[in-house]
């Protein structure tokens, strides 16, 4: 099972970087999660390009995000909102279809008492309208600069509630594999009669 993780921020001591590599160190086999090189290469979205010379680094990331079962959104929250780096990504993500039915599990990392609630609902509500399947459960964490150390979280009921996010996540990944089975068998089924 393979998980995609998408960091919104670019800051070399990113909070949420450090969310998504402690996520990466927790994932076992036969899971596995891969981090985006970073969504700061993507060009502004700009629909002309879109329909007409898509860059080579958007068809990339529709790919990486195609073929995952899942994504682990790690944002910071800005203006009450997510970043602007990650909210460009999802516009280019929006005409590719590949977020339609993905199961996605969001966090965010803040030095703020809020944990970035606001940017998590913000993003839930963007990833909705875009048919991803947001998962219930959410990890904030709030006064971050207590929990991450070193590029990693430290605090261990935060590593076991970032496991269970990662948990839940999976299941959700499995219960939409099940379900796109079942729906190929139905459509081969119907072909076949």
């Amino acid at each position: 099972m393979r998980i995609l993780g998408l960091c919104g921020s670019l800051r070399a001591g990113s909070l949420n970087a450090a969310v998504l590599r402690s996520a990466a160190e927790l994932v076992v086999p036969p899971r596995e999660l891969l981090v985006d090189p970073g969504l700061g290469r993507l060009p502004f979205f700009d629909a002309d390009v879109e329909t007409t010379a898509l860059p080579r680094v958007v068809a990339e990331l529709r790919g990486a995000v195609g073929a995952a079962d899942g994504l682990l959104i790690a944002t910071p929250e800005y203006a009450h909102g997510t970043s602007g780096v990650l909210k460009n990504a999802l516009e280019w993500l929006v005409g590719g279809g590949e977020m339609d039915g993905k199961p996605v599990a969001l966090a965010s990392a803040s030095p703020a008492a809020t944990g970035g609630d606001r940017a998590r609902a913000w993003l839930a509500e963007t990833l909705a309208v875009m048919g991803a399947k947001v998962i219930p459960r959410e990890l904030g964490i709030p006064r971050a600069t207590l929990m991450i150390s070193d590029g990693r979280i430290t605090d261990e009921p935060t590593r076991t509630a970032l496991a269970r996010l990662l948990d839940d996540l999976a299941d959700a990944a499995a219960e939409a594999r099940a379900a796109a089975a079942v729906e190929v068998r139905e459509v081969s089924g119907s072909l076949a009669s």
